[in-house]
């Protein structure tokens, strides 16, 4: 199974660089990377089906730009049924709402 996220930041209309993102599953960290300058991070791989959470560091980032924001963190939790499949967990971001969804 391979994974990727995209983190877009709303407010601004454009991708969120530099946004901490970590990949954890069973309590274990499997992976931790940063945004680049397209707001991605792709590549990262698991072996498991099961339950998987993304912990993006939301507060950090609008803290760099000396912005307010309600979440300090957000935490995306998602189930891996079938491991060949890659799995895509799109962020979208402001400083005071986030959605999230599977994309391809």
């Amino acid at each position: 199974m391979s994974l990727s996220t995209h983190v877009l930041d709303a407010s601004l209309g454009r991708p969120a660089t530099g946004v901490a993102v970590r990949l954890e599953h069973g309590g274990e960290v499997l992976a931790e990377g940063v945004t680049g300058a397209d707001g991605r991070i792709g590549g990262w791989a698991t072996i498991d089906t099961g339950a998987h959470r993304l912990v993006f560091a939301t507060g950090e980032y609008f803290a760099a730009q000396g912005i307010v924001t309600f979440y300090p963190e957000v935490t995306v939790d998602f189930t891996v049924a079938d491991p060949a499949e890659h799995h895509h967990v799109p962020l979208l971001l402001s400083p005071f709402a986030y959605s999230t969804y599977r994309g391809s």
